[in-house]
């Protein structure tokens, strides 16, 4: 007999991998995060099925099988879903055919994790800002969608100057921009074409948040112990991004009580909204006790790999846990940090130095991801470390990370 995922009530049975009661889950994306998700799912004895664009992704290395499909590709996709038949599908990335998500979904045919209609919504910025500021209204930036190059000239012009340039798909700061000036507006619209997941030339322009900072707000939706859904929330992450993507994050980040509880509320109020169960990483802006809502990634967060050292439970664990229908624990264990190790070279199968005088510092760690190819700006890795408090582990991360030097062997 399978895990039961009809009603929140029954009781979690979890089957034997490779067996005829296995328990399956598919991952859609299977980088660096999708590869710790399933180190979690199969320490519980998980089924594991990797799909990525590209041979020996991360999550190709660890996961029970492994394939290679175009997942945009909506008809390759629900193929391989009838072939595989998983119990669950749990999408990694944005670029999936998430329509053939929500056809199958609705057929009663599959289930996504979270759903499809949240797979779909957040795929791009516009489903998920019309949501949150149209429906939900919650705060947001200012903005306005454009489709061609004359299009977004006009809306930077309406939205004035600096403002945030991104494609409405991509991922990791890819395409994203801060335009000060209309004679950026070209060079944005050609970084953001380039930058995008999906070539549909679609692209928000965004009024610039004088913030104080920003957080990402680890949002957990699982069964609690009367068989409801509840939320629980991470202790919020503070993170430094450059053109979108992250470099380093900490935990926790200290913060106004009141803004605290504001974060919460606008992070409730949308993954209610979104439903299911899982994790979801909600980035937010902070300036005193204001909060405004800039993203949300129904799946864990680049910026939250500081969990696997500063918590009890790490966010790829309570991903895990949660969407399994198993109870959770978001306690935080001590202050850490994290920070990015590019690949500096263009170059397949690089190799590392280093390592040893990285580790040699107490309470630091490192995580190698097993890219199969390097790019000079691609995360190959991330440096953790722990301390006293977040500023001492920020030095100690940033030292470790820097220790380790990409070669070309």
């Amino acid at each position: 007999m399978k895990t039961s995922f009809t009603h929140a009530s029954a009781p979690v049975i979890l089957g034997t991998p490779l067996s005829a009661n296995a328990t399956k889950v598919m991952l859609l994306g299977s980088g660096e995060l999708g590869k710790e998700v399933i180190i979690s799912l199969q320490r519980l004895g998980v089924e594991v099925i990797a799909v990525d664009r590209y041979p020996n992704a991360p999550g190709h290395q660890v996961a029970h099988r492994a394939h290679v499909i175009d997942m945009t590709d909506g008809v390759a996709l629900a193929e391989l879903i009838a072939r595989e038949q998983p119990d669950l599908i749990v999408p990694e990335i944005e670029a999936i055919a998430t329509q053939t998500l929500v056809e199958l979904e609705n057929a009663g045919k599959i289930r996504v994790i979270p759903t499809a209609r949240a797979t779909w919504l957040t795929m791009n910025r516009e489903g998920i800002r019309r949501l949150v500021a149209e429906e939900l209204n919650l705060p947001t930036s200012p903005y306005q969608f454009a489709d061609t190059r004359e299009e977004m000239r006009a809306a930077c012009t309406t939205i004035g100057y600096p403002c945030i340039v991104k494609p409405v798909m991509s991922s990791s700061g890819k395409g994203q921009s801060r335009v000060n000036s209309a004679a950026e507006v070209d060079a944005a619209w050609d970084y953001a074409a380039s930058g995008g997941r999906v070539q549909n030339g679609r692209v928000i322009v965004e009024g610039f948040i004088d913030f104080e900072y920003e957080i990402t707000l680890l949002t957990v939706r699982a069964i609690g112990s009367n068989g409801q859904t509840e939320t629980h929330f991470c202790a919020p992450i503070g993170h430094v991004q450059v053109h979108g993507d992250y470099v380093e994050s900490w935990q926790p980040q200290i913060m106004h009580p009141d803004a605290l509880k504001n974060a919460q509320l606008i992070a409730q109020k949308v993954t209610d909204n979104l439903g299911g169960l899982g994790l979801f990483g909600v980035e937010l802006f902070v300036n005193n006790d204001m909060v405004w809502f800039s993203e949300v990634s129904p799946r864990p967060h680049d910026t939250g790999m500081v969990t696997m050292a500063s918590q009890v439970q790490n966010e790829f664990e309570l991903h895990a846990k949660a969407i399994l229908g198993l109870p959770v624990d978001t306690s935080l264990r001590c202050p850490a940090a994290s920070a990015v190790i590019y690949g500096q070279h263009n170059a397949p199968a690089i190799a590392f130095e280093g390592l040893a005088e990285a580790l040699a510092e107490p309470g630091t760690d490192i995580r190698l991801f097993g890219k199969p190819e390097s790019f000079e700006r691609r995360r190959m890795g991330v440096a953790l470390a722990t301390a006293a408090d977040t500023d001492t582990a920020r030095v100690k991360a940033k030292a470790a990370a820097a220790k380790v030097k990409p070669v070309i062997r």
